[in-house]
Order: C-alpha cells, then structure tokens, then sequence
C-alpha cells in the first residue's frame, strides 16, 4: 500500500488516459487500496527497477495495474491497465467488494 508522497500521473495530468483509457486518478486510488498486492521487482521489467502494483480503483469499478518506479521517499507512476483475469485471480481482498 502506498504511504507517502506520490508523484502520480493524476497530480499532473488528472483527466489524461493513459495505456487502455486508465485516468491517473484511478491508478493513484489503486496503489493506495488497503488490499493491494505489491510485486518488487516486476518481473515484467528488464531492468528489474519498477513495482507491479494491483490494487481496487472504487471510481472506475474495477482492479487497476499499475507500475510504478521508486526515487528515494517518492513514487512515480509510469502505466497503468485494467488487470487481467490472471492478475484479477492474484489479488485477494480481505472482504469482499
């Protein structure tokens, strides 16, 4: 879950679509879900520097991927997504929605 300042699509451009029409509203909700389901490093990444992170967005209705790169004490989102059936079956909320 994220705690602390984020640098996030939505602080800049908060109406911006980003990859598959994901607003940086809906990725900011995700990453600070109370269930989210964090994967460091993303092993999607070739270098091995970013996050997966998978968490609820309640304003678009639906789970959220998004990546996100770590400088120092700040998070900068970089993509976000609808997450998949299979990123959909990783993630598993306390309660349910």
């Amino acid at each position: 879950m994220l705690v602390g300042p984020l640098v996030a699509l939505s602080a800049r451009h908060p109406h911006r679509k980003f990859r598959i029409g994901i607003l940086g509203l809906w990725m900011e909700e995700a990453l600070r879900d109370a269930n989210v389901l964090e994967i460091d490093p993303d092993p999607s990444s070739k270098p091995g520097c970013s996050t997966k992170t998978i968490g609820y967005s309640v304003i678009a209705g639906f789970l959220v991927t998004v990546i996100t790169l770590r400088e120092e004490s700040t998070v900068h989102g970089v993509n976000g997504w609808q997450s998949n059936p299979t990123k959909q079956r990783r993630y598993t909320p306390e309660i349910e929605r």
